[in-house]
Parts: structure tokens; sequence; C-alpha cells
């Protein structure tokens, strides 16, 4: 039924530059899972579609951070909630083929909680789909993303820009290159864009180190350690831009901290 026809895989990264849109994308593709005539797209128009319109289908269960007693939402998605989810996933769905788990700004899942959705995803319950919302894919861990599909919002919408993306592979391969000082002319040569252009490569930076460590882009020599602690290093320049750092500290933390590879390519 919403399946037919087509291959419907059980885990899917939705990514885009808010929550909102994050979240909306998600929401419409579980539209698509769960529509009752099948095919490429919702039909909007049956049962199941008008429930997932309306937030009420009882085969889609969306999980999100909870809140404080002052109705505030909490810092994290912690570790509970997904084995809450786990214990889920191997009921039988009420209504549909298939279960969908929404999980709303899923980049905010603490250590433990990805942990815990990692043997979920190793191991899913026949039968369910599990939808992960970001905006910034680098901060769930590279198993979990090597795991999952990844869907991006339509192009000029999300993900970095072209322009980004090509810094980012010079940075990498100046940082592979093992040379300090060519590090540092490259950064101190960037230091005229402005702040979107740099959280744009911060980005840009973090989404390539994870696809090097997952093994979907070529890497130009840097080891496990080194793309494991760029990656970290880019969240971390793109948390200190969201609260107006400027362009010329993030390339000076990244002249200064990035860690460098051997020169040898490999």
């Amino acid at each position: 039924m919403a399946d037919k026809g087509r291959r419907i895989g059980q885990a899917y990264i939705f990514s885009a530059p808010s929550a909102e849109e994050s979240e909306r994308a998600a929401r419409a593709f579980a539209q698509q899972i769960l529509c009752e005539r099948g095919g490429d797209k919702a039909c909007g128009r049956c049962a199941a579609c008008r429930k997932v319109a309306a937030g009420i289908h009882p085969d889609l269960i969306t999980v999100r951070r909870q809140e404080d007693d002052k109705g505030r939402p909490r810092r994290e998605i912690v570790v509970d909630q997904i084995r809450a989810v786990n214990q889920d996933a191997w009921i039988l769905p009420n209504e549909a083929q298939r279960k969908v788990y929404l999980i709303a700004e899923a980049d905010k899942m603490n250590p433990a909680a990805q942990n815990a959705a990692l043997k979920l995803l190793e191991e899913p319950p026949n039968g369910a789909v599990f939808l992960l919302c970001v905006t910034n894919p680098a901060l769930l861990l590279p198993t979990v993303r090597s795991r999952c599909m990844e869907r991006r919002s339509a192009a000029g919408e999300q993900g970095p820009e072209e322009e980004s993306l090509k810094l980012a592979e010079e940075y990498l391969r100046a940082a592979a290159a093992g040379d300090r000082a060519g590090l540092v002319r490259w950064c101190f040569a960037q230091e005229n864009l402005d702040q979107r252009e740099t959280l744009a490569l911060a980005e840009a930076i973090g989404l390539a180190a994870t696809d090097m460590l997952c093994a979907r882009r070529s890497n130009p020599g840097l080891g496990t350690r080194q793309l494991t602690e760029i990656a970290a290093l880019a969240a971390r320049c793109e948390d200190w831009l969201r609260v107006n750092t400027g362009s010329k500290h993030i390339f000076g933390l990244l002249a200064v901290d990035t860690p460098l590879g051997s020169g040898n390519r490999g």
C-alpha cells in the first residue's frame, strides 16, 4: 500500500537551515510513507494523509525535547526517550503498514541518546522508519549518519553553497598537508569573509569531515582522529558564530587548533 512501487529505507536524516524546515520536510515524507494510495507522492486526500496533516495519525510518532517545570524545552533529548522509542518500535502499527518515528532536533540528542539510537538503527524492527531532523548533521555521531540516508532541502535553501564546499576542501587539504605555516596563510587569506559566509564555511567543513569519516567523500590524507577533531572544531566555530563571534577570531582558532595530518595522502 504505502510503499507500493518503491522501496523505503529504514532511516533518514532531513537537514535544513532551521528546525522548522527540517521537520516540515520530514513530515511531508512521513505523509508519503503512510499514504493509503502509495506512489511517489502523498495524495493528500486519503484518511491517512488527512490524519498526518492534522497531527493525529497513530503510526506517526514525534519525539521532541521534553519540557522543564516551567514549560521550556530542555537542552537535550535524553537516552530514556530513545529507549522508549525502541520499546514502542517493536509493537505492530495501529493502522498503516509501517510506523514512522520523527525525531525533531535530532542533533540535540545527548551522547547516551545517540548511542541508544545507534543500537536501534543497527537492528531496526521490521516496519519501522526513523526520520532524524537536524540543522547540523555534523553533530550526529558518524556511525549514526552512516546508517541513514540523507535528504537536504532544495538547492539554495539548505546545505553549504558550492563556494563554501570548495573552501572547505581547500582547508582540509591544507590540514592534511601537515604544514602549520601554510594553514595559517590560508586562514589569513579568508579573513575578509563576512559572518554569514564564515558560518557557511564552518558548516561545510563539518559536513565534509563527517562524510570523509563515513567514506562518502575522498579523503586528502587525514586520519580518523584528525577528522573527528575537525568536525568537533567546526561545530564549536558554528556555535560561536551564532553568538556574533567575529570571522577573524574564527580563522585564528582554525589556524591554531586544527589538527594536522602527516602530509602523506591516504
